[in-house]
């Protein structure tokens, strides 16, 4: 029982997030200011590029509430971590690329736990 409810908090904080996240990146418009964009033009991201990896972001966290689709949505989200750490090696910041190191694990422990709603 504790499992499923850690679990089921875990997916509601990912989803969230993701969501969150993928907003975020979706609604920059040139000129805009602030540290979510700064760090968009530190990883070099281009606007399409920007505007893809926001889909994809809100795609994973909608995807992880419904059991049948809860697996590819906690891939997709270790693929998508795992290409942010990528960016940041590539321009040099093992700090930041560290930093994400936690996020990609809790996909990785979802997988784990499963879905608390998945028939057995």
């Amino acid at each position: 029982m504790i499992i499923k409810i850690i679990s089921g908090i875990l997916i509601l904080f990912s989803a969230f997030m993701g969501v969150r996240q993928g907003l975020k990146g979706w609604n920059i418009r040139p000129g805009d200011t602030g540290p979510f964009v700064h760090i968009q033009q530190e990883l070099q991201f281009s606007e399409r590029t920007l505007k893809v990896f926001a889909a994809l972001t809100m795609l994973s966290g909608v995807l992880l509430l419904a059991p049948q689709t809860f697996l590819f949505a906690n891939i997709l989200n270790i693929c998508l971590f795992l290409f942010l750490i990528i960016r940041w090696l590539m321009i040099g910041d093992t700090k930041a690329a560290l930093s994400e190191v936690p996020f990609l694990l809790i996909p990785v422990v979802l997988i784990f736990l499963k879905h608390p709603f998945a028939m057995k």
